[in-house]
């Protein structure tokens, strides 16, 4: 088997142009158990995602796992899921999409793709795609927030092996984060002002509850930052709003297995809320720019069924930022930052260039 992957012909004479891609978690390809096993097995197999010894984990995932959780899995993908397909996948192609068209309608001459760590299309295959058209520069978005060993470092991993079998690497550059940017925490904010403006304000019995992706209490043990991040973005996210502590949570959800996970979890919380006369709960998940499985279905579903069989009475979901003109606009600020120095080398429009640059800056400062 050959070392390095081919490389494709070389054209003498041409610019290579500057890419960014944006990366997403994954997603099966079909609400059905086959296609949650394949999905399932690649994102359970990553050490940094189960980081418990492969001699024990192996027996619980293929013994286990995947002999009983794609069924169920698939059913709750079903209920979620979208003409087009996957809520996940559906999202992150619009971004992508408007991305994209946001640096074409000021002239600069940058490539936009997407990928998903785990199933299709994936990182290998779109770096390799965007190679062989000629891109000498790409940027990698990972987009998760914050920052997670288990979530932004697996994409730079699989990057990182994707470059070991290439022979004529093209430069590459990591986000890590954007947790506490200014144009995410406003797009977030408006999101929440625009779900008052048509349920109302938050009353004395109400809450907005912020809930994230939990992981296990140890990773913050070994150093992992998601932990504190997630507590920076609720806290921004409530300054902009003006909302006293009392009026609003950061919670984990999705906890697994026995060990101890990041608290307060999300689904004892909603329950007790109820119980202790909370009639009314706003739920946003900041972790997630685009909606899925966890969203709409372990929150918007499931939390919701929490909440009112424990006493409460209305609760309301409030959409990810998916493709709002405040988020397209915060992804495009984020990334000409992170581009400083490679657009020049493309030799675009000065002038539009200017103006990426200063609508970026603008951003950034006024958000």
């Amino acid at each position: 088997m050959p070392r390095y992957l081919p490389e494709p012909p070389y054209q003498h004479g041409t610019a290579g142009h500057t890419a960014v891609v944006l990366v997403n978690l994954g997603t099966p390809d079909a609400p059905d158990a086959p296609s949650l096993r394949r999905y399932l097995k690649q994102f359970l197999s990553d050490p940094r995602v189960v980081e418990i010894p492969r001699l024990v984990w192996w027996p619980i995932l293929n013994g286990i796992i995947l002999n009983t959780r794609p069924k169920k899995s698939a059913a709750k993908y079903a209920s979620i899921w979208m003409n087009e397909g996957s809520p996940l996948r559906v999202h992150t192609e619009r971004q992508a999409q408007l991305l994209a068209k946001s640096f074409a309608q000021r002239s600069v001459p940058v490539r936009v793709e997407w990928a998903m760590r785990y199933g299709t299309p994936s990182i290998p295959d779109t770096l390799s795609r965007l190679k062989a058209q000629g891109a000498e520069r790409i940027l990698l978005l990972p987009l998760y927030p914050q920052y997670a060993a288990s979530t932004g470092a697996t994409v730079v991993d699989e990057a990182a092996r994707w470059l070991l079998q290439t022979r004529n690497q093209p430069e590459l550059r990591f986000i890590k984060h954007f947790h506490d940017h200014p144009g995410y925490i406003s797009a977030l904010a408006n999101s929440i002002r625009a779900h008052w403006d048509n349920h109302g304000q938050l009353g004395p019995r109400d809450k907005l509850l912020l809930s994230f992706h939990g992981l296990p209490k140890r990773s913050l043990d070994l150093g992992d930052p998601y932990f504190c991040e997630c507590q920076k973005t609720g806290r921004l996210v409530a300054e902009q709003l003006g909302l006293q502590q009392g009026q609003y949570q950061v919670c984990f959800q999705s906890r697994f297995g026995k060990a101890e996970w990041l608290q307060p979890y999300t689904a004892p919380t909603l329950a007790t809320w109820a119980r202790e006369g909370i009639e009314r709960v706003d739920v946003i998940c900041p972790g997630f720019v685009a909606d899925c499985l966890e969203t709409l279905e372990e929150i918007a579903l499931e939390g919701r069924d929490d909440f009112i069989a424990a006493g409460g009475k209305a609760y309301h979901y409030i959409p990810a930022l998916n493709e709002s003109p405040d988020w397209i606009d915060t992804l495009h600020a984020i990334t000409v930052q992170a581009l400083a120095g490679w657009l020049e080398q493309a030799q675009p429009d000065q002038t539009a260039l200017a103006d990426s640059a200063r609508r970026a800056s603008a951003l950034g400062r006024n958000k």
